[in-house]
């Protein structure tokens, strides 16, 4: 059965663009959250966001490209453009047919189909963008990364709440396991800054309303977290099996040896108290990788900053 490497990372982050870019991000340890500027955040409780600023579509795409996709599109697939460079891949040298994607997201191209029916309110059907249709498509991030760099491998997407883009790495590592490909494209995307998406969480009191503080509104584990902060941005890896990534002589950032998924059954956003279900996901992916809890040196815990999730 083949084993799995990373080997290239690509990024669209408030804090940093590309591997490079977002890791000198985390060294400086300093917040991207700030009082939102994409919209007035005046009747919200809680009015900041970590928002990508800076970002030129162009730098990764031509401008027919650009003006076809939204925003969620775009950091998807200038990430995976970021990737694939960062990986040293020639995709025209590769057989495509053994290439794919899969990418995980949360809402899709919700923001710009707000944007689009406020344009429809304002001025009617025909100022509408002909492209909303597939923008509002969860699957448009894969899509578009496969329509850009000619992937005709498997490719996917998926929707499971903040877990998306861990799903969508853990569903390609099984794709090249199971030899149904040889390199995959997989992460995930995020667009959700407009004012709808923004109040639903809003009017739930999911956020944190520490607004006069935004770099320390979300403090994951912390005695007195009160909500989440938004934000947007996108992440992609190039996973490949190890014999492809040797022929090659790709650069290696680690290997992949486990994965586990399990569901609560319980609650949209509630965690079952007990936590049953999030500790036999772990145990699955320790049993795959054949490794005992005593070597694990790092835990990426979901740590949301909300009270029930942080427990």
């Amino acid at each position: 059965m083949p084993r799995v490497v990373v080997t290239g990372i690509g990024a669209v982050t408030p804090i940093g663009t590309a591997a490079a870019g977002l890791y000198a991000g985390m060294r400086r340890a300093q917040s991207a959250v700030a009082r939102i500027t994409r919209f007035d955040p005046s009747p919200f409780r809680c009015q900041v966001a970590a928002e990508v600023g800076d970002f030129d579509p162009l730098a990764y795409m031509d401008a027919k490209r650009v003006k076809r996709l939204d925003r969620f599109a775009q950091f998807a697939v200038a990430a995976a453009r970021q990737a694939v460079g960062d990986a040293g891949l020639h995709l025209e040298d590769e057989d495509r047919d053994r290439c794919g994607c899969f990418m995980g997201g949360a809402l899709g191209g919700g923001a710009f189909a707000e944007e689009q029916h406020e344009i429809f309110l304002r001025e009617g059907i025909k100022k509408v963008r002909p492209t909303l249709a597939l923008a509002v498509f969860s699957g448009s991030a894969s899509c578009n990364i496969a329509i850009e760099f000619g992937l005709t491998g498997p490719t996917s997407a998926n929707s499971d709440s903040c877990s998306s883009g861990a799903i969508a790495i853990g569903e390609a590592f099984r794709w090249i396991k199971a030899e149904e490909a040889d390199l995959m494209l997989a992460g995930g995307v995020e667009c959700p800054l407009s004012p709808l998406i923004f109040g639903a969480f809003d009017v739930i009191r999911a956020m944190s309303t520490r607004n006069e503080e935004p770099a320390r509104a979300c403090r994951p584990f912390d005695r007195d977290r009160d909500g989440f902060v938004m934000a947007e941005g996108a992440a992609v890896l190039v996973l490949e099996s190890l014999d492809h990534a040797m022929r090659r002589d790709a650069p290696i950032y680690g290997e992949i040896l486990g994965y586990g998924t399990t569901n609560d059954a319980y609650h949209m956003t509630a965690p079952l108290p007990s936590g049953a279900q999030a500790a036999r996901a772990m145990r699955l992916a320790l049993r795959e990788a054949d490794r005992t809890v005593e070597q694990v040196g790092y835990i990426n815990a979901h740590a949301s900053s909300t009270p029930l999730n942080d427990t």
